[in-house]
């Protein structure tokens, strides 16, 4: 392994800022980033203007070796969301006009600018 190589974490974390600052980029409030909890962890938390929680999963891959973003997000883990998502919303005051999970993939390494692939309601 040489030195220039990211560590799986490295990739991870660069993955979830650029997703960040894409939120952020649509007007986005970010309220929380790896949110955990004994069941698992939110990676972004963001509310949409409108008064939309949206619960972010962020993927980042370096290739297209396990397949593409929507194949990243099997429907056990769209439960597993969507349950960790209930315990987050159970633990706020506020109220939320809709409640929504999406998926941002961020592909880094194949192109000088990363990819991103942003997929609304995906469960």
């Amino acid at each position: 392994m040489t030195e220039n190589v990211a560590s799986r974490a490295q990739i991870g974390a660069l993955g979830e800022q650029l997703a960040v600052d894409h939120l952020r980029s649509l007007g986005w409030r970010v309220l929380a980033r790896n949110w955990r909890c004994r069941y698992g962890e939110l990676d972004v938390i963001a509310a949409e203007p409108g008064g939309v929680v949206v619960f972010v999963e962020v993927k980042t891959r370096t290739s297209d070796q396990f397949g593409g973003v929507a194949q990243a997000v099997t429907p056990d883990k769209v439960r597993r969301l969507r349950r960790l998502a209930g315990l987050w919303l159970a633990g706020q005051d506020g109220s939320w006009s809709q409640v929504r999970i999406d998926v941002v993939g961020v592909r880094v390494g194949h192109r000088p600018t990363p990819e991103l692939t942003h997929l609304q309601g995906v469960g």
